[in-house]
C-alpha cells in the first residue's frame, strides 16, 4: 500500500471530518476503485465536490493510499504468522526500518503490554518463515526476544455497512 503523509501525520493536527467525508471514507473502504462519480452520487455532492474531497483528505494524510486486498494463500505466500518482539528501549525507529525492509511484512505495530512490537508477515511457507524468524528477526542487534504466533485461518473485516450513516446514503454493497 502506498504511503502518504507520513509527515502531514506527525505536523498537522488532524482535521474533524464531517458526515460526507465519512461517507467517503466508508465508501472507498469498500471499493477503492470506486469513481468519482459513483462516490459523488452515493453522497449526493458535486463531482467537483467529492474530487476535492477526496484530495483533502490525501493531502491530510487521512487516506494513506489505494491496495488490493490480497488472498495469500492465492498469491503463494500460504505461512502467516504474527510475530512479538522485544526491543532495546528507545530503538523503535532503527527496527521499524529494518522490519519494513523484510520479505513478507504486512503490518508492524509500536505496542504496549509484554512485548514492544508485533509484526505480521506473510510467507510462501513455514521453512521460509522459519528462516525469516531465526535468521533474519533475530539477527536484528536491537530486538531482544520473539514470538511467533501462527495464522492458521485469517478473515479481512470488511467496514460495516451504514454504521452511523444518515438514512440518505444507500447502503454500501
Amino acid at each position: 500500500m502506498a504511503e502518504g503523509g507520513d509527515r502531514t501525520e506527525q505536523t498537522t493536527p488532524a482535521r474533524s471530518l464531517d458526515p460526507i467525508d465519512r461517507d467517503i471514507l466508508r465508501i472507498l473502504q469498500t471499493d477503492g476503485r470506486a469513481s468519482i462519480r459513483s462516490v459523488a452520487e452515493r453522497v449526493h455532492v458535486s463531482r467537483a465536490n467529492a474530487y476535492a474531497r477526496i484530495n483533502r483528505l490525501i493531502d491530510d494524510g487521512v487516506i494513506r493510499g489505494f491496495s488490493a486486498r490480497v488472498n495469500h494463500e492465492r498469491a503463494g505466500q500460504g505461512a502467516s504468522a504474527y510475530i512479538t518482539l522485544k526491543i532495546v528501549q528507545n530503538t523503535w525507529r532503527t527496527v521499524r526500518e529494518q522490519l519494513q525492509a523484510l520479505p513478507g511484512a504486512a503490518h508492524i505495530a509500536l505496542v504496549s503490554g509484554d512485548f514492544d512490537v508485533l509484526l505480521l508477515v506473510h510467507t510462501p511457507d513455514n521453512r521460509t518463515l522459519r528462516e525469516l524468524v531465526l535468521t533474519r528477526l533475530q539477527s536484528i542487534p536491537e530486538v531482544l526476544s520473539t514470538r511467533t504466533l501462527l495464522v492458521f485461518e485469517e478473515t479481512d473485516l470488511d467496514p460495516v455497512p451504514n454504521s452511523g450513516a444518515p438514512p440518505d446514503v444507500e447502503p454500501l454493497q
